[in-house]
């Protein structure tokens, strides 16, 4: 079994209304890929460039540090998910569970490949682990990731809200409590 800890950023304004009728792409994609054994085997890194809406706004860029030729010099969502799938062992048929902190990152890739006219039922393989933490922990309620990383004493390293960064700090929380998720 390959536990793909991963985390996606997307393309974003401000506010609701700027958003109005726009449809989020996926602009990053990062993971890791674990095995049962808790350890890292590798990693996928790549930006996507969007097509729908091309200009990256001011607000996306701020929030995640993803510049307009970061995006500007990658390959589009369908040759960068077919990357990302063959990574993940889906060509060789291996088992693989997709795990995210939320729901976003499930839902965004089924999208993007609806948007893109791709199958994307190979999604629905995945664990939230922001909903299971905090049954994990005895806690009330959710939290963002760099809380619950800081919350277990480790270092956020990297920079938050970008997709490798991201994965890379929740492998941290994933792997501390391997034998605890639930699927």
């Amino acid at each position: 079994m390959n536990y793909i800890i991963f985390d996606l950023e997307a393309t974003c304004w401000q506010n609701d209304y700027e958003a109005r009728g726009k449809k989020q792409e996926i602009i990053e994609i990062g993971a890791l890929k674990i095995d049962e054994n808790g350890y890292i085997q590798s990693r996928f890194e790549s930006f996507v460039r969007p097509v729908f809406h091309a200009t990256l706004t001011p607000f996306c860029t701020d929030l995640t540090s993803i510049t307009q030729v970061d995006v500007n010099q990658a390959d589009k969502f369908p040759e960068v998910i077919e990357d990302f799938q063959e990574w993940i062992g889906m060509n060789a048929e291996e088992e693989y569970l997709l795990c995210s902190w939320g729901f976003f990152d499930r839902s965004a890739l089924m999208k993007n490949c609806k948007m893109h006219g791709l199958e994307g039922d190979w999604a629905k393989t995945h664990i939230n682990l922001k909903d299971q933490y905090p049954r994990i922990k005895n806690m009330g309620r959710s939290m963002g990731l760099k809380r619950a990383v800081e919350h277990e004493g480790f270092d956020f390293d990297g920079v938050h809200h970008r997709a490798i960064s991201d994965a890379e700090n929740l492998a941290k929380i994933f792997i501390r409590f391997l034998p605890l998720w639930r699927w």
